[in-house]
């Protein structure tokens, strides 16, 4: 018997765990793809290893990850799939892991995707015009 497809397996884990919606394992499994890739642009020795991912350095994956695929509407993107902090992708996917989808190493925990940043600074911030200066202040010449 064949191996189930992912959207197979993602079915099964929300029967367990429907917090999330299928669209944000989705977005968890092509954000690890994009961020394996950049790893290995900036770090030549990589590219002939499997990579292994740290929580840490997945989360900054998903962060440009969605910043390029969702712009200002990132965050809620995110949260309209039921993702609303870091700790929730680290629930994404430990529960891949569970299901062998995703592996992990003896050290990988969950605590791994404690809260490294906030959505309104990660997601919402970038696109924030710069601080105005106070009136009056740009002298005149």
């Amino acid at each position: 018997m064949p191996a189930p497809d992912f959207s197979e397996v993602v079915a099964l884990i929300r029967k367990e765990d429907p917090r999330f919606d299928r669209k944000a394992y989705d977005f968890v499994r092509l954000g690890l793809d994009h961020t394996v890739k950049e790893l290995k642009k900036q770090n030549a020795k990589r590219t002939g290893e499997k990579a292994h991912v740290s929580g840490p350095e997945l989360l900054g994956g998903l962060r440009d990850y969605a910043l390029d695929q969702y712009g200002p509407l990132a965050k809620t993107v995110l949260n309209s799939w039921g993702v609303t902090r870091c700790s929730d992708f680290g629930d994404i996917v430990f529960n891949l892991i569970e299901y062998n989808v995703f592996s992990k190493t003896e050290n990988d925990r969950r605590e791994d995707f404690s809260e490294i940043f906030t959505f309104d600074e990660a997601l919402v911030k970038p696109f924030q015009p710069a601080r105005r200066l106070p009136t009056g202040s740009l002298g005149t010449a």
